[in-house]
């Protein structure tokens, strides 16, 4: 703010209180005496003026809230008179600013103070950054007076020089309020006051600027809107026109399927679908043609009418025939095939007896497969819907991450659609159909919420005949639909959702069962898919038992399917080559000259030198895999004293509980080696390391207790383990082996492997019962009760007297 002015003598003035308003120097103004405060000043400015030359003085000061400023404006009563509207008026020019100091006395009923003069001076010339200003302002100015039309006030503006009258000229502004003004009048500096002035203008054309694009595009969207509806009004008028001059009464094929309201009412709906329907439709009806709801209505009214809410295909309830049919298209898997048969039996005696619906609710099934990989659970589902008649529909969770998948999304989200259950049903065409969720266990969960949790209404046969989709959101019955859910790993199955299935067990095939399914399934098609005919190439019952024994290890058959497509491709190859005639006889002696040398030699087929278990220290166990039963050895090794210290070491991506079972073992070994004549003083100052080869894959489980302690029993007696022996079994501090789980599979993998003794804990006994016999026929199986006679079982008579000092490779 400039100096006072030594050059301004003192003033006193009656002081003219403005509401609400701001006058600044140069402006005009006329005001009405009507108001007490005006005729006041006004009247005790003339009594002055009289004893004094020049015109009447007043000073204008803004009040604002009763509240003075501290700034006022020096004004001359110019003319006094009538206004435009016939009241007594002053007119009044403001002449410069005035410091407003105390309050005083004088004539008439005005309040007088003293004041002095502002110095409001700039330098001439005027500096270059202030012409810029003046400049910018001027055009500022010019481009807001010309959007009014105001063109004669341009010239006027633009020939102000003065920065000080240019800065107060911006109190024309009507777009200025009351606080701005008053901000003006107290910026003493002229220069200050131009660049604030500039601002308030530059905000003010910013902010108009914005509004006239606002109101162009709504504008532009009204016009648009109304030219849309004038034409399809027109092309309304012009259809009428066309269907009176041709003589149709009826409409056109495009406006009949919109009629959706004769389709809702032609429809055989259930009685709460209809309304819900109904009420869509009233909704699509009142809705214009340019709402976004009215497409959502279409979208869901088109999905409604195509699911089939009342289409049931009739059960085939020859139990005799679905019986042969299961086992014409599947060898072995009698649990599941006497499950549907159980089913259908059920089924039909409830038909029989009129027992078909109660309480609300049909006989539907869920059933849970869970077996390795190639065992036929997915093959199985449509020999399932054959046997039963039905349709089948296979539903693919495998990496669904989406619980609206699964239930569906909202009507107003862009491009929804309902569940895949409902997308199932509809294709399927009926609302009993057999539905396969393949893959259950690999169902996963993030943000947007977990498909399994969203599976529990859809499986739960107390639940689902009222099933509702967020998309549909009107009950669905699925009470009557067969589920069958597939999975590799159990575990991986959420407990709630196990709970709401009847789990089946599918554990692998004997190697009888896969000659069989290789002969009446395998063979056939992979010799349509090779090209030659049943009749050019015979495969002999040792070849496919030697594919299956000795080529192949799993527990289903995709690696033997393989195998035989392999084996058919060579075949074909050498015919054309002209290397081989057809038809061909191929035995076991062939395998090898056409797909290489076995995979899968069995342990006791080896030579003794280079078996696993040449050498103390190394055990046999069984094991249950992801893939099915296996075989795992666990290999032991004492540290030289001298070089390594005291302690346990894992490998082999164990897991915790596998890590404690290892503790338990050597802890067993230390506390009763002298009843067992184990020289175990080598524990106290050795590292004990106990190895799981194939140290990629991660173990876990409670199965490998006894082999662990098998394996540290051999290396510290020096006694080798029996290679035909394989063990499972969890032990105790006190030496007792507990019972564990996997037992047929496990049994199926022995048995694959050439293993002729298998010990499992007595308490898993009843669990032979499961085993194929013919498995049981070539197996020795002992059950035990404690660890002392799994290590009379399985370790063979000493040969040494001395734990060995070279440890077993690990």
């Amino acid at each position: 703010m400039a100096a006072e002015s030594a050059a301004f003598t003192p003033l006193t003035l009656p002081v003219l209180p403005l509401d609400d308003e701001v006058v600044l120097p140069g402006m005009v103004v006329p005001l009405d005496l009507n108001d007490a405060d005006v005729r006041a000043a006004v009247e005790a400015a003339q009594a002055a003026a009289r004893s004094e030359p020049g015109k009447p003085k007043v000073l204008l000061v803004p009040r604002v809230d009763g509240t003075y400023a501290g700034t006022g404006v020096l004004g001359t009563v110019e003319q006094v008179g009538r206004l435009a509207d016939g009241d007594p008026g002053a007119l009044i020019r403001g002449r410069g600013r005035v410091k407003i100091g105390a309050g005083t006395t004088g004539p008439g009923a005005a309040l007088w103070v003293e004041g002095t003069r502002i110095d409001e001076s700039t330098p001439d010339p005027l500096p270059g950054h202030v012409t810029d200003l003046v400049k910018e302002y001027k055009a500022l100015a010019t481009a807001w007076l010309r959007k009014r039309g105001a063109w004669q006030v341009v010239d006027r503006v633009q020939a102000i020089d003065d920065v000080s009258a240019l800065a107060d000229n911006s109190g024309y502004s009507p777009f200025l309020t009351t606080e701005q003004k008053v901000e003006l009048l107290e910026t003493a500096d002229p220069v200050a006051r131009l660049k604030l002035a500039t601002q308030q203008l530059r905000d003010h054309l910013a902010e108009q600027e914005v509004a006239e694009t606002i109101a162009k595009d709504v504008q532009e969207g009204v016009d648009k809107q109304q030219r849309e509806f004038l034409l399809r009004r027109q092309l309304e008028a012009v259809r009428k026109e066309l269907r009176e001059l041709n003589g149709e009464n009826s409409k056109d094929a495009a406006e009949e399927s919109d009629d959706y309201r004769a389709r809702v009412e032609a429809a055989d709906l259930p009685e709460k679908v209809r309304e819900a329907a109904l009420k869509e439709v009233d909704k699509l009806e009142r809705s214009s043609d340019q709402s976004p709801e009215g497409s959502w209505i279409r979208t869901w009214l088109d999905t409604v009418l195509e699911l089939p809410w009342n289409e049931r295909t009739e059960d085939a309830y020859d139990i005799q025939g679905a019986k042969a049919v299961l086992d014409a298209e599947h060898s072995g898997l009698e649990d599941v095939k006497e499950r549907i048969t159980e089913y259908l039996a059920v089924r039909k005696r409830r038909a029989d007896r009129g027992l078909g619906v109660v309480g609300g609710r049909r006989g539907g099934a869920v059933l849970a497969l869970v077996g390795p990989p190639g065992v036929g659970k997915t093959s199985l589902g449509e020999s399932v819907a054959h046997a039963m008649g039905r349709k089948f529909v296979r539903v693919a969770l495998g990496g669904v991450r989406d619980e609206a998948e699964i239930r569906g999304h909202r009507r107003t989200y862009v491009g929804a659609l309902p569940g895949r259950i409902v997308r199932a049903i509809k294709e399927a065409g009926s609302m009993n159909p057999v539905v396969l969720l393949d893959e259950i266990d690999k169902v996963g969960s993030d943000f947007r919420g977990d498909p399994a949790a969203a599976l529990l209404e859809v499986l739960d046969p107390a639940q689902n005949h009222t099933f509702r989709d967020h998309y549909l959101e009107v009950e669905l019955d699925l009470s009557d639909v067969v589920f069958l859910a597939t999975a590799n790993v159990l575990e991986a199955i959420p407990e709630a959702l196990l709970d709401r299935m009847e789990l089946v067990r599918l554990d692998g095939y004997t190697e009888d069962e896969k000659v069989v399914i290789a002969r009446d399934h395998l063979l056939p098609r992979q010799l349509e898919r090779a090209g030659l005919a049943a009749d050019e190439v015979t495969l002999d019952e040792s070849a496919l038992r030697k594919l299956a024994g000795e080529y192949t290890r799993e527990a289903g058959v995709r690696t033997l399917e393989r195998s035989i497509a392999r084996l058919l491709r060579k075949v074909a190859a050498q015919h054309e080559l002209g290397e081989r005639e057809l038809p061909v006889t191929l035995t076991d002696a062939d395998l090898r000259s056409l797909i290489g040398r076995p995979h899968h030699v069995p342990e006791s087929a080896q030579d003794p030198a280079e078996r696993r278990t040449a050498v103390p220290g190394v055990a046999t166990g069984l094991a249950v895999t992801g893939a099915g039963g296996d075989v795992l050895f666990v290999e032991a090794s004492l540290a030289d004293p001298e070089t390594g210290g005291a302690g346990l070491t894992l490998t082999g991506q164990l897991g915790d509980v596998m890590k404690e079972s290892a503790q338990i073992a050597l802890s067993f070994l230390r506390s009763h080696g002298a009843e067992l004549e184990l020289p175990v003083a080598d524990l106290k100052d050795r590292g004990v390391h106990i190895h799981f080869p194939a140290g990629a894959v991660p173990k876990d489980g409670p199965s490998a207790g006894i082999t662990m302690t098998t394996a540290l029993a051999s290396l510290l007696s020096g006694r080798l383990v029996r290679t035909d022996v394989a063990m499972t079994g969890e032990v105790s501090l006190t030496g007792r082996v507990l019972p564990i789980g996997g037992v047929k599979q496990k049994l199926l993998a022995a048995h694959r492997a050439g293993v002729t003794t298998v010990i499992i804990p007595k308490r898993n006994e009843p669990d032979l019962d499961d085993v194929p016999a013919e498995v049981l026929d070539t197996l020795d199986v002992h059950t035990v009760t404690d660890v002392r006679q799994v290590l009379e079982l399985a370790l063979a008579p000493a040969t040494r007297e001395a734990a060995p000092e070279v440890p077993a490779a690990a």
